[in-house]
């Protein structure tokens, strides 16, 4: 099994910057691609970012220019999701994802941490 244990949350203005941290621990080796989502009682959960091993990277167009998905280095084993120009509208539980071919279902899930955005 994988453990993801999300950090970073907090409280910030609109126009400020976060990184997020997602460490994967466990069979890290199954991993093959770590992905950021998020989620507020109102909406459904959405995507938000994802990186894979060779670290190529992803995101919707909603999210291009304004998220970064990154590792520090190659086979590190904590991904980072770093956000700017925040605005109230990314209020939301950040979730980080693992998947790969060895993992089943809809992968391993951390249990999140709080992004909040005051205007």
């Amino acid at each position: 099994q994988v453990q993801l244990e999300e950090s970073g949350g907090d409280l910030v203005q609109t126009g400020g910057s976060l990184t997020l941290s997602c460490a994967a621990s466990g069979a890290t080796w199954d991993i093959t691609t770590i992905g950021w989502y998020r989620q507020t009682p109102e909406k459904q959960r959405e995507w938000v970012a994802t990186i894979g091993n060779s670290g190529t990277t992803y995101y919707p167009d909603s999210a291009k220019g304004r998220i970064t998905i990154f590792r520090n280095r190659p086979g590190e084993n904590t991904v980072y999701l770093t956000m700017t120009n925040l605005k109230p509208e990314d209020t939301a539980y950040y979730y980080c994802n693992a998947q790969g071919a060895n993992i089943p279902g809809d992968g391993y899930w951390g249990r999140g941490t709080q992004v909040t955005v005051s205007s």
